[in-house]
């Protein structure tokens, strides 16, 4: 009965905030329940001085929510899948070399500058973390989770290739950078001498490859079913089987259930709806993983928002976090600047998509979920507080300036693009 309680508790609030944000904010929804949610946790630890059972009972009852579990186990199959069968599939094969090389090479290299940085600054503030740990808060802090920004973005006019790009990348990224994470982790368990480079190689292979494979073939089962009916019901009913059995067992089989459910929704999107479902089926099926899609989403800007109540702080993790901010915004830029520097060769870019990729890439709810998993032993603890800043500074000061921001480059759009070299 408690967990019935806690989960009616979360979605009321989460109705009630994005209530509040749609009458008198009229914020993106993600940023303005966050932000609202923030200012009640701002408001609980000041009652806390007045009545300090109050404050007590209330960080007890959040610290109650497993946030790592409920986003990575549960949430994160739905967002994944919901943003996938939206996703103009023939868009994606247009810009698939800038995508795959973004969320790909793009998130390996951000993870290595982010590492090498933050092994470096901590160094200078006398603390001895070991790069791998570094390494382990590179791969969760780069995947991009630009929910809020694609919405803000589509009002500016920015070229469709660009907001393709962005829009792509974070379908990948966040599957890529699990995976990544998962496979510094495992070294870091298991110690650098009783692991070779194919045990890694294998276990990314495995992961990632897998993760796509198993997804495409998921995507397929449910295409023949779904051709075999017509009812909106069962075929409702048949996408959520898709979603939680599919996820489930990648998990099962050790395979990457983010990317999985990327495929799975792509297909799904692209082939059983466009192509097999009637009209009123694939309405109503779109309608339905909207609605999954928004309420996920204001649940789990809520959490992150009340996450701050539980998450420990001193000055030296708020100087960490801030410089932390500077580190991953490098980061960022130089997983930006490489790649579009060797695919000008195939591709041409505007001249603001650097700036605007780099700026554009928030931080979201799947990096503040890794930061959770990492033990004390391996530096958790600093680890979370530095991401919880860094998520913060990338929601609310790029979330809410990146609109403006892409709209000052997109009124000078006439400017010539960066050619490609064929």
């Amino acid at each position: 009965m408690e967990v019935y309680n806690m989960i009616t508790l979360i979605i009321v609030l989460a109705a009630f905030f994005a209530y509040i944000n749609i009458r008198l904010t009229k914020l993106p929804s993600t940023i303005g329940i966050m932000l609202i949610s923030l200012l009640a946790s701002l408001i609980v630890i000041v009652l806390g001085i007045i009545f300090p059972a109050f404050f007590l009972q209330t960080t007890k009852a959040i610290s109650l929510i497993d946030f790592q579990a409920v986003l990575l186990h549960i949430m994160l199959s739905f967002l994944l899948f919901a943003a996938a069968i939206h996703f103009d599939l023939k868009k994606l094969k247009s810009e698939r070399l800038s995508i795959i090389t973004f969320s790909t090479i793009g998130v390996i290299i951000s993870t290595f500058v982010i590492g090498a940085l933050l092994y470096w600054v901590a160094k200078m503030v006398g603390l001895s973390v070991d790069f791998l740990y570094c390494l382990l808060f590179g791969a969760l802090i780069s995947p991009t989770d630009p929910i809020a920004v694609v919405g803000i973005l589509k009002k500016v006019n920015i070229p469709s290739s660009l907001e393709t790009k962005i829009s792509g990348e974070s379908l990948f990224n966040d599957g890529v950078g699990v995976v990544l994470f998962i496979s510094f982790y495992k070294i870091a368990q298991i110690g650098y001498e009783n692991i070779t480079a194919w045990d890694i190689s294998w276990l990314f292979i495995r992961e990632a490859g897998g993760g796509v494979l198993f997804g495409w073939l998921l995507g397929y089962v449910g295409y023949q079913a779904l051709k075999t009916i017509d009812n909106y019901v069962v075929e409702v009913m048949i996408t959520l089987a898709i979603v939680m059995g599919g996820y489930a067992l990648a998990e099962i089989i050790h395979v990457s259930g983010p990317l999985a459910m990327v495929m799975a929704g792509l297909i799904t999107g692209n082939k059983s709806l466009h192509n097999v479902s009637s009209e009123l089926s694939s309405d109503y099926i779109g309608k339905f993983w909207e609605m999954i899609d928004e309420m996920m989403n204001a649940i789990l800007f809520l959490l992150i928002g009340f996450e701050m109540l539980v998450i420990p702080f001193n000055a030296t993790l708020l100087f960490l976090g801030f410089i932390a901010i500077l580190i991953v915004l490098f980061g960022r830029l130089v997983s930006v600047w490489l790649p579009i520097t060797l695919l000008r060769y195939k591709n041409s870019f505007a001249h603001y998509t650097i700036p605007l990729l780099t700026w554009g890439a928030l931080r979201g709810g799947i990096s503040v979920a890794l930061a959770l998993s990492v033990p004390k032993y391996m530096y958790g603890e600093m680890f979370l507080s530095i991401t919880y800043i860094v998520v913060l500074f990338s929601i609310i000061i790029q979330g809410l300036t990146i609109g403006k921001f892409a709209k000052k480059f997109a009124e000078n759009a006439k400017e010539p693009s960066i050619p490609s070299l064929d």
